[in-house]
Protein backbone atom coordinates (compact mmCIF):
# COMPACT_ATOMS: atom_id res chain seq x y z
CA UNK A 1 0.00 0.00 0.00
CA UNK A 2 1.29 3.33 -0.84
CA UNK A 3 2.42 6.05 1.47
CA UNK A 4 -0.06 8.68 1.53
CA UNK A 5 1.43 11.98 2.52
CA UNK A 6 -0.28 13.82 5.93
CA UNK A 7 -1.56 16.79 3.67
CA UNK A 8 -3.65 15.12 1.03
CA UNK A 9 -4.35 12.67 3.88
CA UNK A 10 -6.18 15.61 5.68
CA UNK A 11 -7.85 17.29 2.91
CA UNK A 12 -9.27 13.97 1.89
CA UNK A 13 -10.60 13.62 5.90
CA UNK A 14 -11.87 17.30 5.50
CA UNK A 15 -13.78 16.32 3.08
CA UNK A 16 -14.93 12.92 4.19
CA UNK A 17 -13.15 10.45 2.26
CA UNK A 18 -13.46 7.44 4.01
CA UNK A 19 -10.13 6.09 3.15
CA UNK A 20 -8.03 9.47 4.27
CA UNK A 21 -10.32 8.76 7.64
CA UNK A 22 -9.59 5.64 7.94
CA UNK A 23 -5.74 6.15 7.60
CA UNK A 24 -5.74 8.68 10.02
CA UNK A 25 -7.37 6.90 12.60
CA UNK A 26 -4.83 3.73 12.12
CA UNK A 27 -2.11 6.55 12.48
CA UNK A 28 -3.46 7.92 15.86
CA UNK A 29 -4.00 4.41 17.06
CA UNK A 30 -0.53 3.54 16.70
CA UNK A 31 0.56 6.94 17.76
CA UNK A 32 3.22 6.97 14.62
CA UNK A 33 5.38 10.17 14.85
CA UNK A 34 4.67 11.40 11.04
CA UNK A 35 1.69 11.43 12.06
CA UNK A 36 1.77 13.74 14.44
CA UNK A 37 1.22 17.05 11.87
CA UNK A 38 -1.92 15.64 10.35
CA UNK A 39 -3.33 15.30 13.71
CA UNK A 40 -3.02 18.58 15.46
CA UNK A 41 -4.15 20.06 11.73
CA UNK A 42 -7.81 17.78 12.53
CA UNK A 43 -7.54 18.98 15.59
CA UNK A 44 -7.70 22.45 14.62
CA UNK A 45 -10.74 21.74 12.62
CA UNK A 46 -12.36 19.77 15.04
CA UNK A 47 -14.75 20.94 17.65
CA UNK A 48 -18.67 20.87 16.19
CA UNK A 49 -19.82 17.68 16.78
CA UNK A 50 -22.08 16.44 19.58
CA UNK A 51 -19.61 14.04 21.64
CA UNK A 52 -22.13 11.00 22.75
CA UNK A 53 -20.51 8.25 25.05
CA UNK A 54 -22.07 4.85 25.26
CA UNK A 55 -21.21 2.97 28.54
CA UNK A 56 -22.24 0.18 31.15
CA UNK A 57 -21.76 -3.28 32.02
CA UNK A 58 -20.66 -6.53 29.35
CA UNK A 59 -23.84 -8.06 28.13
CA UNK A 60 -26.57 -5.09 28.30
CA UNK A 61 -26.66 -4.72 25.05
CA UNK A 62 -24.35 -1.65 24.29
CA UNK A 63 -23.69 -2.12 20.63
CA UNK A 64 -27.12 -3.19 19.40
CA UNK A 65 -28.31 0.00 20.90
CA UNK A 66 -25.71 2.09 19.03
CA UNK A 67 -26.63 0.80 15.99
CA UNK A 68 -30.33 1.62 16.44
CA UNK A 69 -29.33 5.26 17.21
CA UNK A 70 -27.20 5.83 14.83
CA UNK A 71 -30.39 4.45 12.43
CA UNK A 72 -32.34 7.40 14.03
CA UNK A 73 -29.85 10.04 14.14
CA UNK A 74 -29.26 8.77 9.76
CA UNK A 75 -32.89 9.08 9.22
CA UNK A 76 -32.68 12.73 10.68
CA UNK A 77 -30.24 13.55 8.09
CA UNK A 78 -27.38 13.78 10.36
CA UNK A 79 -23.66 12.10 9.66
CA UNK A 80 -22.48 9.37 12.46
CA UNK A 81 -19.25 8.45 13.51
CA UNK A 82 -18.91 5.70 15.74
CA UNK A 83 -15.80 4.71 17.21
CA UNK A 84 -15.99 1.22 19.20
CA UNK A 85 -13.54 0.03 21.48
CA UNK A 86 -13.13 -3.51 21.28
CA UNK A 87 -11.75 -5.69 24.13
CA UNK A 88 -8.26 -7.07 22.78
CA UNK A 89 -6.75 -9.67 21.46
CA UNK A 90 -4.95 -11.49 23.51
CA UNK A 91 -2.65 -12.60 20.99
CA UNK A 92 -2.43 -10.21 18.16
CA UNK A 93 -2.89 -7.18 20.31
CA UNK A 94 -5.59 -5.78 18.02
CA UNK A 95 -9.39 -5.50 18.15
CA UNK A 96 -11.94 -8.49 17.99
CA UNK A 97 -14.17 -6.56 16.21
CA UNK A 98 -17.32 -7.48 18.15
CA UNK A 99 -18.66 -4.47 17.57
CA UNK A 100 -18.55 -4.05 13.75
CA UNK A 101 -20.32 -7.02 13.40
CA UNK A 102 -23.53 -6.26 15.45
CA UNK A 103 -23.59 -3.45 13.22
CA UNK A 104 -23.15 -5.21 10.15
CA UNK A 105 -26.79 -3.10 9.82
CA UNK A 106 -24.95 -0.14 9.40
CA UNK A 107 -22.38 -1.14 6.45
CA UNK A 108 -22.96 0.67 3.21
CA UNK A 109 -23.92 3.99 4.46
CA UNK A 110 -21.60 6.74 3.49
CA UNK A 111 -23.02 9.26 6.34
CA UNK A 112 -22.02 6.04 8.88
CA UNK A 113 -18.35 5.73 9.51
CA UNK A 114 -17.95 2.70 12.33
CA UNK A 115 -14.37 2.09 13.63
CA UNK A 116 -13.30 -0.56 16.52
CA UNK A 117 -10.44 0.50 18.54
CA UNK A 118 -8.33 -2.39 20.53
CA UNK A 119 -8.12 -1.34 24.29
CA UNK A 120 -4.40 -2.81 23.88
CA UNK A 121 -4.03 -2.91 28.24
CA UNK A 122 -5.92 1.05 28.47
CA UNK A 123 -7.61 1.41 31.81
CA UNK A 124 -10.51 3.68 31.73
CA UNK A 125 -12.67 1.68 29.00
CA UNK A 126 -10.70 4.04 26.13
CA UNK A 127 -8.28 2.89 23.58
CA UNK A 128 -5.02 4.62 23.62
CA UNK A 129 -6.07 7.11 21.11
CA UNK A 130 -9.40 7.55 21.55
CA UNK A 131 -9.55 11.32 21.86
CA UNK A 132 -7.96 11.80 18.78
CA UNK A 133 -10.19 9.63 16.74
CA UNK A 134 -12.90 11.45 18.02
CA UNK A 135 -10.89 14.48 16.92
CA UNK A 136 -10.58 13.01 13.35
CA UNK A 137 -14.13 12.24 13.23
CA UNK A 138 -15.47 15.46 14.28
CA UNK A 139 -13.24 17.57 11.52
CA UNK A 140 -14.24 15.39 9.16
CA UNK A 141 -18.32 16.75 9.33
CA UNK A 142 -19.70 14.10 11.08
CA UNK A 143 -22.22 15.66 13.33
CA UNK A 144 -22.29 13.66 16.11
CA UNK A 145 -19.55 10.73 17.37
CA UNK A 146 -20.38 8.13 19.12
CA UNK A 147 -18.05 6.76 21.54
CA UNK A 148 -19.11 3.16 23.38
CA UNK A 149 -16.30 1.77 25.72
CA UNK A 150 -15.34 -1.63 26.43
CA UNK A 151 -18.01 -1.98 29.09
CA UNK A 152 -15.47 -2.65 32.67
CA UNK A 153 -18.09 -1.52 35.41
CA UNK A 154 -16.93 1.42 37.50
CA UNK A 155 -13.39 1.62 35.87
CA UNK A 156 -15.28 3.37 32.87
CA UNK A 157 -15.21 7.03 34.75
CA UNK A 158 -12.58 8.54 31.60
CA UNK A 159 -14.82 8.08 29.25
CA UNK A 160 -17.35 11.19 30.80
CA UNK A 161 -14.16 13.08 30.17
CA UNK A 162 -13.86 12.02 26.47
CA UNK A 163 -17.80 12.89 25.78
CA UNK A 164 -20.43 15.87 26.36
CA UNK A 165 -23.25 13.53 26.63
CA UNK A 166 -22.86 10.29 28.48
CA UNK A 167 -25.34 7.20 28.71
CA UNK A 168 -25.20 4.45 31.00
CA UNK A 169 -26.82 1.39 30.22
CA UNK A 170 -27.75 -1.08 32.11
CA UNK A 171 -29.93 -4.39 32.26
CA UNK A 172 -31.88 -6.69 34.49
CA UNK A 173 -30.05 -10.15 35.61
CA UNK A 174 -26.97 -8.80 35.00
CA UNK A 175 -26.11 -8.87 38.91
CA UNK A 176 -24.09 -5.57 39.41
CA UNK A 177 -25.37 -2.93 38.23
CA UNK A 178 -26.22 -1.08 40.91
CA UNK A 179 -23.08 -2.03 42.76
CA UNK A 180 -20.89 -0.52 39.72
CA UNK A 181 -23.51 2.51 39.81
CA UNK A 182 -23.19 3.07 43.74
CA UNK A 183 -19.19 2.74 43.12
CA UNK A 184 -19.04 5.52 40.63
CA UNK A 185 -21.14 5.70 37.48
CA UNK A 186 -23.38 7.65 39.04
CA UNK A 187 -21.40 10.62 38.61
CA UNK A 188 -20.63 10.32 35.37
CA UNK A 189 -24.46 9.90 33.68
CA UNK A 190 -26.33 12.06 31.48
CA UNK A 191 -28.83 9.55 30.67
CA UNK A 192 -29.77 5.83 31.99
CA UNK A 193 -31.00 3.53 29.58
CA UNK A 194 -32.20 0.13 31.12
CA UNK A 195 -31.74 -2.37 28.12
CA UNK A 196 -33.59 -5.51 27.55
CA UNK A 197 -36.44 -3.84 29.41
CA UNK A 198 -38.80 -6.62 29.24
CA UNK A 199 -36.92 -8.81 30.99
CA UNK A 200 -37.87 -9.99 34.50
CA UNK A 201 -36.69 -7.17 37.32
CA UNK A 202 -36.53 -4.51 34.92
CA UNK A 203 -39.49 -2.17 36.69
CA UNK A 204 -37.38 -2.82 40.23
CA UNK A 205 -34.07 -1.74 38.19
CA UNK A 206 -35.74 1.34 37.11
CA UNK A 207 -37.59 2.41 40.51
CA UNK A 208 -34.52 1.84 42.09
CA UNK A 209 -32.18 3.77 39.88
CA UNK A 210 -34.52 6.75 40.19
CA UNK A 211 -34.94 6.59 43.74
CA UNK A 212 -31.02 6.95 43.74
CA UNK A 213 -31.13 9.73 41.16
CA UNK A 214 -33.36 11.65 43.12
CA UNK A 215 -30.72 11.71 46.06
CA UNK A 216 -28.31 12.41 43.77
CA UNK A 217 -29.67 15.09 42.48
CA UNK A 218 -31.25 16.73 45.62
CA UNK A 219 -28.14 16.03 47.22
CA UNK A 220 -24.86 18.66 47.15
CA UNK A 221 -22.48 16.03 46.25
CA UNK A 222 -20.97 16.37 43.09
CA UNK A 223 -22.79 18.69 41.26
CA UNK A 224 -23.40 18.80 37.63
CA UNK A 225 -22.43 21.93 35.40
CA UNK A 226 -26.29 22.24 34.35
CA UNK A 227 -29.09 21.50 36.22
CA UNK A 228 -30.07 17.94 35.34
CA UNK A 229 -31.67 15.28 36.83
CA UNK A 230 -31.14 12.10 35.05
CA UNK A 231 -33.64 10.69 33.31
CA UNK A 232 -34.04 7.07 33.38
CA UNK A 233 -35.51 4.90 30.23
CA UNK A 234 -35.97 1.82 29.28
CA UNK A 235 -35.59 0.60 25.90
CA UNK A 236 -34.99 -2.87 23.69
CA UNK A 237 -32.33 -2.47 21.61
CA UNK A 238 -33.63 -5.28 19.58
CA UNK A 239 -37.09 -4.76 18.71
CA UNK A 240 -36.21 -0.17 18.96
CA UNK A 241 -38.43 0.23 21.64
CA UNK A 242 -37.82 2.72 23.69
CA UNK A 243 -34.32 4.46 21.64
CA UNK A 244 -36.47 7.62 20.30
CA UNK A 245 -37.50 9.00 23.41
CA UNK A 246 -33.42 7.69 24.50
CA UNK A 247 -32.38 10.19 21.44
CA UNK A 248 -34.95 12.97 22.42
CA UNK A 249 -33.31 12.72 25.51
CA UNK A 250 -29.96 12.85 24.68
CA UNK A 251 -30.83 15.86 22.08
CA UNK A 252 -32.55 17.88 25.00
CA UNK A 253 -29.13 17.25 27.31
CA UNK A 254 -27.51 18.65 24.26
CA UNK A 255 -29.85 21.43 24.02
CA UNK A 256 -29.37 22.27 27.39
CA UNK A 257 -25.70 22.09 27.29
CA UNK A 258 -25.87 25.04 24.61
CA UNK A 259 -28.22 27.15 26.55
CA UNK A 260 -26.10 27.61 29.53
CA UNK A 261 -22.69 27.55 28.09
CA UNK A 262 -21.48 24.00 29.69
CA UNK A 263 -21.44 22.54 26.54
CA UNK A 264 -18.19 25.02 25.56
CA UNK A 265 -17.07 24.21 29.01
CA UNK A 266 -16.86 20.24 28.27
CA UNK A 267 -15.05 20.80 24.94
CA UNK A 268 -12.42 23.08 27.04
CA UNK A 269 -11.97 20.17 29.65
CA UNK A 270 -11.94 17.57 26.90
CA UNK A 271 -9.14 19.40 25.19
CA UNK A 272 -7.44 19.67 28.75
CA UNK A 273 -7.99 15.50 29.11
CA UNK A 274 -6.50 15.41 26.15
CA UNK A 275 -3.68 17.21 26.86
CA UNK A 276 -2.98 15.31 29.90
CA UNK A 277 -3.58 11.91 28.40
CA UNK A 278 -0.79 12.73 26.15
CA UNK A 279 1.74 14.24 28.27
CA UNK A 280 1.18 11.21 30.61
CA UNK A 281 2.02 8.86 28.06
CA UNK A 282 5.32 10.75 27.03
CA UNK A 283 6.42 10.99 30.41
CA UNK A 284 5.88 7.50 31.02
CA UNK A 285 7.92 6.78 28.21
CA UNK A 286 10.48 9.02 28.65
CA UNK A 287 11.14 7.83 32.38
CA UNK A 288 10.69 4.00 31.69
CA UNK A 289 13.78 4.78 29.00
CA UNK A 290 15.62 6.63 31.64
CA UNK A 291 15.85 4.05 34.56
CA UNK A 292 16.72 1.26 31.90
CA UNK A 293 19.20 2.92 30.80
CA UNK A 294 20.63 4.28 33.83
CA UNK A 295 22.87 1.86 36.29
CA UNK A 296 22.23 3.51 39.65
CA UNK A 297 17.79 3.40 38.41
CA UNK A 298 17.73 0.07 36.77
CA UNK A 299 18.55 -1.54 40.12
CA UNK A 300 15.61 -0.82 41.51
CA UNK A 301 13.09 -2.61 39.20
CA UNK A 302 15.10 -5.84 39.28
CA UNK A 303 14.19 -4.73 43.38
CA UNK A 304 10.11 -4.18 43.15
CA UNK A 305 11.14 -7.74 41.02
CA UNK A 306 12.34 -9.20 43.53
CA UNK A 307 9.85 -8.18 45.96
CA UNK A 308 12.55 -6.49 48.14
CA UNK A 309 11.39 -2.98 47.40
CA UNK A 310 7.51 -1.89 47.75
CA UNK A 311 6.07 -0.53 44.31
CA UNK A 312 4.92 2.90 45.83
CA UNK A 313 8.47 3.49 46.74
CA UNK A 314 10.28 2.37 43.97
CA UNK A 315 8.00 5.30 42.13
CA UNK A 316 8.45 7.48 44.26
CA UNK A 317 12.49 7.32 43.95
CA UNK A 318 12.41 6.82 39.75
CA UNK A 319 10.64 10.04 40.37
CA UNK A 320 12.18 11.92 42.48
CA UNK A 321 16.02 10.90 40.80
CA UNK A 322 14.07 11.60 37.77
CA UNK A 323 13.03 15.10 38.56
CA UNK A 324 16.57 16.12 39.84
CA UNK A 325 18.04 15.09 36.81
CA UNK A 326 18.66 17.41 33.05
Amino acid sequence: MAYIPSRDLVRGALAGEPRAISRLLTRAENATPEARPALDEMFRHAGRAHIVGITGVPGSGKSTLVAKLAALIRASGRRIGIVAIDPSSPFSGGSILGDRIRMGDLAGDPGVYVRSMATRGAMGGLASGTLEAVDVLDAAGFDVVIVETVGVGQDEVDVVRATHTTVVVSAPGLGDDIQAIKAGIMEIADVFAVNKADREGAHALMAELRFMVHLHHASSVSPKDIDWEIPVLATQALTGAGVAELMAEVGRHRGLLEATGALEKRRRERRREELRALLVEALAGRVLERVQGDPDLAPLLQAVGDGRLDVHTGVARIVAATLRRP
